[in-house]
């Protein structure tokens, strides 16, 4: 079953982010993730939810999406997002 990593943040160092950025493709890649949507700007129907930017990741398993989670090499990269940007990260199950 498919899972996905779905994260919302604001960006709040650009600079620093844009490290950020030019090196997790490869790393989702290695553990057979996908961009489904990339970086966007959605609009809130219902709800309180006021996500600023939006990213969903495709991996072709849980398993694949928590060993890209647990990978030392993005953890670092993750402490440039966590620097550069205030966010939620979720991870859920695809359906059937």
């Amino acid at each position: 079953m498919k899972a996905y990593l779905i994260l919302d943040f604001k960006i709040i160092d650009l600079n620093e982010f844009m490290e950020y950025v030019e090196k997790i493709p490869s790393h989702i890649k290695k553990h057979h993730g996908k961009y489904l949507i990339e970086g966007v700007h959605p609009d809130t129907i219902e709800g309180t939810w006021r996500p600023e930017t939006l990213i969903v990741l495709e991996f072709e398993t849980r398993e694949n999406a928590n060993s890209f989670l647990a990978d030392p090499e993005v953890k670092e990269l993750f402490g440039i997002r966590h620097r550069s940007t205030e966010g939620n990260l979720i991870l859920v199950d695809g359906g059937s």
